[in-house]
């Protein structure tokens, strides 16, 4: 019985490991690619809140995507658990990051404010916000 049940499973097994590695590689072409697109952004981009705006929504996704695919690749529980805590930590502290770098460099002057639309930190509290308080 189980000669013939092995060649039918592994008919059925074989196209789903392809379609996961083809996905697997776009996944991973595709975070490489906004990672590389980051990489770009924090090079060209002229101040430091531009440049951390290209590094971390790019890169996040870019990470998240080769997560992805390499989760899609190896496919073994133990695995996919540290992707998972890898991608966790990297959604917790990415922008966490990012904001104390904004709010460092707003503080030490390293803020082009000319390219600037609102600057919500320099602004004075509204009537609202004083009532509240």
């Amino acid at each position: 019985m189980t000669w013939l049940a092995a060649p039918v499973e592994a008919a059925g097994v074989a196209p789903l490991r392809a379609l996961a590695d083809v996905l697997s590689a776009v996944c991973l072409l595709a975070g490489g690619l906004l990672s590389f697109l980051a990489a770009v952004g924090l090079i060209r981009f002229p101040d430091v809140l531009s440049r951390i705006h290209a590094v971390t929504k790019p890169q996040i996704l870019g990470v998240l995507l080769v997560l992805a695919g390499v989760a899609l690749r190896l496919r073994y529980p133990a695995d996919l658990g540290m992707i998972l805590l890898v991608a966790v930590f990297q959604l917790i502290t990415a922008p966490v990051a990012a904001q104390m770098i904004g709010r460092a460099a707003y503080r030490s002057g390293k803020v082009r404010r000319d390219l600037l639309d609102v600057d919500e930190v320099a602004m004075p509290p509204t009537g609202a916000d004083r009532t509240a308080r």
